[in-house]
C-alpha cells in the first residue's frame, strides 16, 4: 500500500530581486513514499537547495501544492511551519549546528524542549538517541570535545530524537574528510535499514550513490528522477 510521506503537486518558487523575477522552481512533482531513501542533486542554481528549504517547512511555495504527512503545508502561517517543523521533521545541516556551550546531551534534548517534554524524559530519550550512533560516552562532552564526524553523529542523534516522519539532511558530509563521510553515509544507511525516512542534498556523485532513488533538477525542473540501480555494486565496491 502506498504511504507517501512527501507530495509535491506543480510547485514552484519566485523570488524578486529588483525588477527581476527569479524562478528557483518550476512545476516540480515529487511523490517520496515512507521508508523512502532519496537524493536530491544538482549544480549550484538547480534549485535543489530550494526544494529542500520547502520539503522542509523552511520556505513556501509561491505555486502549487506541498502535502507532508497528510497535511497541506503550503499556505501554512510561519507559526504553523514551525510547529510542523519540529514534530514532523529532523534536520542534518553541513555545519552541525551545535550549541557550542551545550553538552552533546543537551544539544540532542534541545528540540525535546519545544515539544514540551520533562526533563527527565528528555534526558532518557536524548541518551537513546546518542545510543543509537554510537555515541553514549560522549554525553557529557562539548562540541570542542568531539572530532568532526562525532559532532556530526551527534547533529543526527538531535534529528532523531523527536521520532520525525523525514530525516532531511543537507550536504551532511560537506565539513568531513572521505573516511569520516563513508562512517556517516553507513549510519544513514543503518537508520534506513531500520525504517527511517531520508531526504538528503548533495553535489556529490559518491554520496548521493548510497541513496536508493536519485532525483537530478537543473534550471528548477526535475531533469530527473530514478530508482538507484548500482546501489548493491556501491557498497561491495566501500567493503573492498
Amino acid at each position: 500500500m502506498l504511504n507517501p510521506v512527501i507530495d509535491t503537486h506543480d510547485i514552484s518558487k519566485m523570488y524578486r530581486m529588483g525588477t527581476e523575477e527569479i524562478h528557483a522552481l518550476r512545476s516540480v512533482t515529487i511523490t517520496i513514499q515512507r521508508g523512502e531513501y532519496v537524493a536530491f542533486m544538482g549544480p549550484s542554481g538547480s534549485g535543489k537547495s530550494t526544494l529542500m528549504n520547502i520539503v522542509g517547512c523552511l520556505d513556501t511555495p509561491t505555486g502549487g501544492r506541498y502535502i507532508l504527512n497528510g497535511k497541506d503545508v503550503s499556505r501554512m502561517t510561519d507559526n504553523q511551519l514551525a510547529d510542523v517543523r519540529n514534530k514532523e521533521i529532523g534536520f542534518v545541516f553541513q555545519t552541525f549546528n551545535l550549541l557550542p556551550r551545550a553538552t552533546s546531551l543537551d544539544n540532542v534534548a534541545l528540540p525535546l524542549i519545544y515539544a514540551g517534554y520533562s526533563k527527565s524524559d528528555r534526558e532518557e530519550k536524548a541518551m537513546a538517541a546518542l545510543r543509537s550512533v554510537g555515541l553514549a560516552e560522549r554525553a557529557k562532552h562539548r562540541p570542542n570535545e568531539l572530532s568532526g564526524g562525532q559532532r556530526q553523529r551527534v547533529a543526527i542523534a538531535r534529528a532523531l530524537v523527536n521520532d520525525p516522519s523525514i530525516i532531511l539532511a543537507d550536504e551532511p558530509t560537506g565539513n568531513l574528510d572521505t573516511k569520516t563521510s563513508h562512517e556517516i553515509m553507513d549510519l544513514f544507511e543503518a537508520l534506513y535499514v531500520k525504517g527511517n525516512t531520508i531526504i538528503m542534498v548533495t553535489h556529490e556523485e559518491d554520496i548521493a550513490r548510497y541513496a536508493h532513488r536519485i532525483v537530478r533538477l537543473r534550471d528548477g525542473l526535475v531533469e530527473s528522477d530514478q530508482e538507484n540501480t548500482d546501489i548493491a555494486t556501491h557498497h561491495e565496491q566501500l567493503a573492498k
